[in-house]
């Protein structure tokens, strides 16, 4: 099967921890290779960003990375991209002309948008069925107003164009319950709603391997894009609990617009919260390690007692799946995917959002039972393997797709009546519940 990934501003090719680069790249990515290893063949399409590169790069035998022109060929943030995304869907109109895929798997909204739009105008011109898109969210708008209310910087056409894309797509894929039920109250159809969670890396992310050195008896470990409703506030809040309390505590904090030198530094975000931990009086307990690659970060993961990720709201959240593949206990807000993939008292603890005295004791909690520790780690990798592998998303993906390419719309842009029922991989309300 021809598969195309339309991913208009996270690039598979990104280096991780920017504003802009995270989970997305890292999925994209990830179910690319896992599909082509399934024999398939994937080109990614993701926005030019630098006049310097090539217009098709080779990621992995089996998959190639487009780069559209749409745009200046700068970095933007994504939420000042939809003004290009006419441009952006004359090029795949241009391109599926010469080399029709069998699907469309969009990612994030704006490419929803170019997706859609260009597979009905190929099938305006046809007299066959439209190519049929498939498309994943990774983040809603109605949520992100929901937490950061005038702090979103989303533009506002968000509102009523994000909803539409998942009415006009053939199949969307959630990746996590509260995902499913968020889309059905945008009135998609439950029909039209599969439930495929994100992945991690089994091989890359494992309990063996190399450790770095800690600088202090206990370590906790946070990663993610440094941008305020991720929480690392929060986590740092939570340090200076501890620290306070007179435990011997570091706190490591990937992510950031740069590396730990200059680049860094000129993150409002990092100096925000470089300015909160010496305000709390721990700023020599932490540790701002800013981007590092994926290679590096399984070895940090393993070096911690516990992983903290305690974003306001959270779509899916990759770093869990893979502290648990680390063997690695973790404390997560209850919000999002992160009430499906963190077990309640079996592979880590959960609390409530912006709780950062709810955080420190979740921590404590597990660094006075060391047997606790273990066993939460050992069944984070049980978990992690059973269900979360991109070879097993890869598979629960292409059921969708193979379900998908069975009813095609006969229609450009129309849904054919009496479509067979949804039968999602993954049942809405069970995804991830339990240990399996």
């Amino acid at each position: 099967m021809k598969i195309a990934m339309v991913s208009e501003h996270a690039s598979p090719l990104a280096t991780l921890g920017g504003v802009d680069a995270g989970g997305q790249n890292v999925h994209v990515a990830a179910l690319s290779g896992a599909l082509a290893d399934r024999g398939h063949q994937v080109t990614v399409y993701t926005r030019r960003d630098d006049a310097t590169l090539p217009r098709r790069v080779s990621l992995r035998p089996g998959v190639d990375v487009v780069h559209v022109d749409a745009g200046p060929a700068e970095r933007l943030p994504k939420d000042d991209l939809l003004q290009y995304m006419g441009q952006f869907a004359s090029f795949l109109v241009a391109a599926w002309t010469v080399d029709r895929p069998d699907i469309v798997h969009s990612h994030f909204w704006m490419s929803g948008l170019a997706a859609l739009d260009a597979a009905q105008q190929l099938g305006a011109h046809s007299d066959g069925p439209r190519i049929p898109v498939v498309h994943t969210y990774h983040a809603l708008g109605v949520v992100k107003r929901r937490h950061q209310g005038s702090a979103d910087t989303s533009p506002s056409e968000r509102e009523w164009l994000e909803p539409e894309v998942g009415r006009r797509a053939d199949q969307v894929i959630a990746t996590c319950s509260d995902e499913a039920f968020e889309l059905k109250a945008l009135g998609i159809p439950n029909r039209s709603i599969s439930v495929v969670p994100c992945g991690v890396d089994v091989d890359a992310f494992t309990p063996d391997g190399l450790t770095e050195v800690r600088s202090r008896r206990h370590r906790v470990v946070t990663a993610s894009r440094l941008v305020q409703r991720k929480g690392v506030g929060t986590t740092i809040d939570a340090l200076a609990r501890l620290v306070h309390a007179g435990r011997d505590v570091e706190l490591v904090i990937v992510g950031g617009a740069g590396t730990a030198g200059a680049d860094l530094v000129d993150d409002p975000e990092y100096q925000r919260l470089d300015a909160l931990a010496t305000r709390l009086g721990v700023r020599d307990h932490v540790t701002f390690r800013g981007q590092l690659s994926q290679r590096e970060i399984p070895t940090v993961l393993r070096s911690a007692d516990v992983v903290v990720c305690a974003p306001w709201y959270e779509p899916f959240g990759i770093v869990p799946l893979e502290a648990m593949a680390c063997g690695v206990p973790v404390v997560a807000s209850s919000v999002g995917g992160l009430i499906d993939t963190v077990v309640e008292d079996a592979t880590g603890l959960h609390v409530p959002p912006r709780d950062a005295a709810a955080v420190a004791e979740a921590v404590a909690a597990i660094l006075d039972d060391p047997d606790r520790r273990v066993a939460f780690g050992r069944a984070g990798r049980e978990r992690v393997e059973s269900r979360y592998s991109w070879a097993r998303i890869a598979t629960d993906s292409e059921r969708v797709y193979d379900r998908i390419t069975g009813r095609r719309s006969t229609r450009p842009g129309r849904r054919r009546a009496g479509a067979v029922p949804t039968l999602d991989p993954a049942p809405l309300g069970t995804a991830g519940r339990t240990l399996r």
